[in-house]
């Protein structure tokens, strides 16, 4: 690496790739928000938001698997014929998930797995159930929307994730106020509104996306040959990602064992919404790193150095001021005991602010080495570690909440970080880079970090 090469990169460049992708993620979470804020003002809102998180969070662990598309595809295809290859795939997959899901939402399965798994009351099911047979429909769009978004973020034209999420807000928005103002919202309501919003954001993906690829070459050198390649780098991100969507579901276990099931469920679900509002703008990190780190790694080390601490800054001001009790008052419409009981675990959840953008970045180096595999051992550390501190804190603390699941949550993270660190800098110093540990003073330049 050499100064020419380190001083090409401006900090312009990497925020305006950066930027556009922390909007559209924190415009992810603002789109649950929408939805949550919806729910929270009908009547027996804990039931309802309780029965719709529920639901979510085992929806979850389909829809993620789709979501990996957006990074496989950003990092595989360079031309026509391996986008091909990858829709191919990709329609496969799809397929599959929808198979599995439609049995979840028409079968005894999903009786079984709400009633025995989650525990909920019997009385809950059918509402349950009721909600995942919408958000079937919301993993079709959703996939076929992170295909579109690789080939974008492959060319750098990130500000169209931006646009679409905010044409995805609007549609949102408008089909919420829609539910308030006729003061018919049931649990489903919200599951209506996420559809429509995927579906409005999957329709402007597709049409940047398929304008870039007329601009694509037919062949380049980096082409994938054939679906052996694809799903040996998709492979350890669906098994990683299977284990990491199991923590939402394994936490609302939990909770139906605490003192008050639908305040902890629900009180969990606000905060936990709250707090990815503000960590989601940091959630494309890896995507830096895919995109710049391998000829820029000085310079990617202090920009994400710099940036990750911000999270955590934003959601320390949002817990021990008033702003926090405002937001959640008069914009998401939430009350009483559960604000407060919301508030208590959001501060919990400021040791996972703080962790979160330095984990996506080292799963970055892993990407872009293609060893990803390594992320299975680093999140079952994670699964592991959040549900042994689930049993400690239902057994000794059941009053605490939704708390013990952002504790448990936050702990289980911290435990992710520590190992993918470790691994990473073993992975670095083997190729002959510096100690990924060893990141320079901010604002001092030391360009001989390579041998």
């Amino acid at each position: 690496m050499n100064s020419g090469t380190i001083k090409q990169l401006e900090t312009k460049t990497l925020l305006l790739f950066f930027i556009p992708l922390g909007i559209s993620a924190s415009l992810v979470t603002l789109s649950h928000l929408i939805i949550n804020s919806t729910l929270a003002r009908a009547e027996n809102s804990e039931l309802i938001i309780s029965s719709y998180a529920i639901a979510m969070s085992l929806f979850a662990i389909t829809e993620r698997l789709a979501v990996i598309l957006r990074q496989t595809c950003s990092t595989l295809v360079r031309d026509k014929n391996s986008f091909k290859l990858m829709t191919h795939f990709a329609f496969y997959l799809i397929g599959g998930l929808l198979l599995i899901s439609l049995a979840i939402a028409y079968t005894s399965l999903g009786d079984f797995i709400f009633l025995n798994v989650f525990g909920v009351k019997e009385n809950m099911v059918t509402g349950i159930k009721e909600i995942y047979q919408v958000l079937i429909y919301v993993t079709i769009f959703s996939g076929l929307r992170c295909l579109c978004h690789g080939i974008i973020i492959f060319n750098r034209q990130t500000k169209w994730l931006t646009i679409g999420m905010v044409i995805r807000l609007i549609g949102m928005y408008l089909l919420s106020l829609y539910f308030i103002k006729s003061g018919n919202i049931t649990a489903v309501s919200g599951a209506y509104i996420f559809l429509v919003g995927m579906i409005i954001e999957c329709i402007i993906s597709m049409i940047e996306a398929l304008s870039l690829l007329k601009k694509m070459p037919v062949n380049s050198d980096l082409k994938i040959k054939s679906n052996r390649q694809i799903f040996r780098f998709y492979n350890p991100l669906m098994l990683s990602s299977f284990i990491t969507v199991l923590i939402g579901p394994a936490i609302n276990v939990f909770l139906g064992k605490t003192g008050n099931i639908e305040l902890a469920i629900a009180s969990y679900a606000i905060a936990l919404g709250v707090t990815q509002l503000f960590i989601s703008f940091f959630s494309y990190i890896h995507q830096i790193v895919i995109n710049f780190y391998d000829e820029h790694e000085n310079k990617i080390k202090r920009f994400s150095l710099i940036i990750g601490f911000i999270p955590f800054v934003i959601i320390a001001v949002f817990c021990f001021t008033e702003v926090g009790a405002l937001f959640l008052r008069y914009v998401m419409g939430v009350d009483g005991r559960l604000l407060e009981e919301s508030l208590k675990v959001l501060k919990i959840f400021l040791i996972m602010a703080i962790v979160f953008p330095f984990v996506d970045f080292f799963n970055g180096i892993l990407m872009l080495h293609r060893q990803t595999k390594v992320t299975i051992v680093s999140q079952s550390t994670n699964l592991i570690i959040t549900l042994i501190f689930l049993g400690l804190g239902v057994t000794y603390a059941s009053e605490w909440n939704g708390a013990v699941g952002a504790f448990a949550q936050s702990i289980g993270i911290l435990s992710e970080l520590i190992v993918v660190s470790l691994i990473v800098n073993s992975i670095e110093k083997s190729k002959g880079r510096k100690s990924i540990f060893v990141l320079k003073r901010i604002g001092k330049e030391n360009l001989e970090t390579n041998k």
